[in-house]
């Protein structure tokens, strides 16, 4: 029965990764297709962010404006750990994570946007979150949006 057990929980978090691998693919082609210059996997710059926007040269280079930095954590599911991105890439105080997970809680939600936290939904799953929370959702163009106008 072990053996089975931890056949089936390898089975399981490799399609996990899958998933998250392929959402991340996903997003770097919208991005790409954006022309918005951005690295995928960076080496470490105060932890693994999933994605550095504009380069990992802006982000170690302390002229370049704060503001025009950003970091994308590329979840899934949230559940608990959208708080891994909270320790990633310092410099940056608004964090952002792309998700796919349909609806989370409105303490969860006012909890991540206290931490600075903003989620980037995409817009056809934004009814599935509860309205009267303090984060106002970003649909993924909108986020596109506010990239290409804070490097502009």
């Amino acid at each position: 029965m072990d053996d089975f057990l931890a056949t089936a929980s390898s089975i399981m978090n490799r399609r996990k990764s899958r998933a998250g691998r392929s959402l991340e693919n996903h997003f770097d082609y919208l991005l790409r297709r954006a022309d918005i210059p951005h690295v995928v996997r960076p080496p470490d710059v105060d932890g693994k962010p999933d994605i550095i926007i504009p380069s990992v040269e802006a982000y170690r280079d302390n002229r370049y404006p704060s503001n025009k930095l950003f970091m994308m954590g590329v979840k899934t599911t949230c559940k608990d750990r959208w708080r891994q991105v909270l320790n990633e890439a310092k410099r940056i105080e608004d964090k952002h994570i792309l998700t796919i997970q349909q609806g989370i809680s409105k303490k969860q939600l006012n909890e991540m946007k206290e931490d600075g936290v903003q989620l980037v939904v995409p817009a056809d799953i934004h009814k599935q979150y509860p309205h009267g929370s303090n984060m106002r959702l970003l649909a993924v163009d909108d986020f596109v949006k506010l990239v290409r106008r804070r490097l502009a």
